[in-house]
């Protein structure tokens, strides 16, 4: 079953993200990213502990990069329920799919995280998710729908990025930097602040009021927690590597999130003409030399629901969690 309403929809910017933009439209750097988010896939899928004949819900499901790397796992007994916002990306699953021989044994509802609505209660023997949570406003409400989902004794296995101290490091650039006078001596550093001010928040406001990165880690213990879940456990996983591409092309083509411009996009409307070759004196031949470098910091989150109810406040003694 699809619950989608439109057979053949445009692309939107999920789509166009996931199929173009997060590898800069260069095909030969597509197989680079896709090994980087296989990593994280291979995590969740770990902490998931799946088992022949289980019913997994895939939240946020893209192109079916989870679900499909489950039934690779355990086989063609899966039962998967796909969810996405993004009737593109559910299409594209649903496709292969069918390609797949696996057509019957999946289903593709087009709903929210925070709402899930067509998913039944008490369904899921599993539920996963790769970089969702971050984008949601409610994460409180979303957490509560994935509870509401999971059959008792049921588990969530979550993959979530957390962006807060990659934020606060750029506020910090920024209030630094609106301190020194406007000269050469902090000339790099104010081109790199515009770039990266552009794809992040980058005053302590912005970073609390953005779902992006208005959490951290911690706040997602909690939440779990709130929501009722029990065996609680997180691992951040902080990788540092050199930059996945030398092509400066392709590098200034890369977006790094979606909704979030391209360096290349920044630079044509955020810079002006001085300032572009500017840029690209200082920053390409870092990029093209290996001395770029890119850091990840991934939320790997298991938790289980209860067999036995209970209030989920009886258990806890800190404060309420942050509005996220």
């Amino acid at each position: 079953m699809t619950t989608s309403q439109n057979s053949n929809p445009p692309a939107d910017p999920w789509s166009q993200w996931l199929w173009h933009r997060r590898h800069g439209g260069d095909p030969n750097h597509e197989p680079v990213v896709r090994a980087l988010v296989e990593r994280i896939r291979d995590r969740v899928l770990d902490g998931a502990k799946l088992s022949p004949g289980m019913a997994l819900v895939d939240v946020g499901a893209g192109d079916g990069l989870i679900a499909f790397g489950a039934f690779d796992r355990v086989g063609p007994t899966l039962q998967a329920i796909f969810t996405e916002v993004s009737a593109p990306l559910l299409n594209r699953a649903e496709a292969r799919a069918v390609e797949r021989g696996l057509r019957d044994r999946c289903t593709f509802i087009e709903t929210p995280a925070e709402q899930l609505e067509g998913v039944p209660d008490a369904t899921a023997d599993v539920l996963t998710t790769r970089a969702v949570l971050a984008y949601i406003a409610d994460k409180a409400a979303a957490l509560r729908q994935f509870y509401r989902v999971l059959k008792p004794g049921g588990r969530i296995s979550l993959g979530e990025p957390i962006y807060q101290d990659d934020a606060m490091q750029l506020a910090a650039l920024t209030r630094y930097l609106a301190t020194q006078k406007n000269d050469a001596t902090n000339a790099q550093a104010r081109l790199h602040q515009r770039w990266k001010a552009a794809q992040l928040p980058s005053t302590t406001e912005e970073i609390l009021k953005n779902p992006l990165t208005n959490f951290t880690e911690r706040d997602l213990v909690t939440l779990c927690q709130y929501a009722g879940f029990a065996e609680v456990h997180l691992e951040l996983h902080i990788d540092v590597r050199q930059a996945s591409t030398k092509s400066w092309d392709t590098f200034i083509n890369l977006a790094p999130r979606p909704h979030t411009p391209s360096l290349r996009e920044i630079l044509a409307t955020s810079f002006n003409q001085e300032e572009r070759w500017q840029f690209e004196v200082e920053f390409r031949p870092l990029v093209e030399s290996g001395q770029v470098f890119e850091r990840d910091a991934i939320a790997y989150l298991t938790a289980v629901k209860p067999v036995k109810q209970s209030n989920p406040a009886d258990s806890l003694h800190s404060a309420k969690p942050q509005s996220s």
